[in-house]
């Protein structure tokens, strides 16, 4: 591909980063170039980024009704899962679902709390009031 064919269609990140691409420049040398994205791709971004956004409302949803910790909505707004939280947090991943439930959420200690909200990005208290995460 030439590097003036480089595609540069938006898509939902954007805003966020661009994508490196290999091409050939007027002397014939591979070079790299920034490119924006391709109607395909960003196509399927698009749907995968709806979907993530689904799972954010509905586990919002179960937080708000008690159902659940804050944890899980967490895990889904970072696009994470059990397995990294373990990895960045030492607790084993049983444990990390225990602490799903509202009643063990309430009861964790200030060290416990701290972790997840530095893995989070979020303070204690946003933390354990996802309604003050903006």
């Amino acid at each position: 591909m030439k590097k003036d064919e480089i595609p540069q269609d938006p898509s939902v990140l954007d805003k966020f980063t661009k994508e490196v691409c290999y091409a050939v420049d007027e002397s014939g040398n591979y070079v790299t170039q920034l490119s924006r994205g391709w109607e395909v791709k960003a196509a399927a971004l698009g749907i995968t980024w709806d979907d993530i956004e689904k799972k954010v409302a509905s586990a919002k949803e179960k937080v708000l009704k008690g159902e659940v910790s804050p944890i899980p909505y967490y895990i889904e707004l970072r696009v994470m899962d059990l397995s990294i939280v373990s990895a960045y947090t030492g607790f084993w991943k049983w444990t990390i679902k225990r602490h799903f439930k509202p009643a063990v959420f309430n009861k964790l200690s200030e060290n416990k709390l701290k972790k997840y909200a530095e893995l989070f990005e979020v303070s204690v208290s946003q933390l354990k009031d996802i309604t003050t995460h903006g």
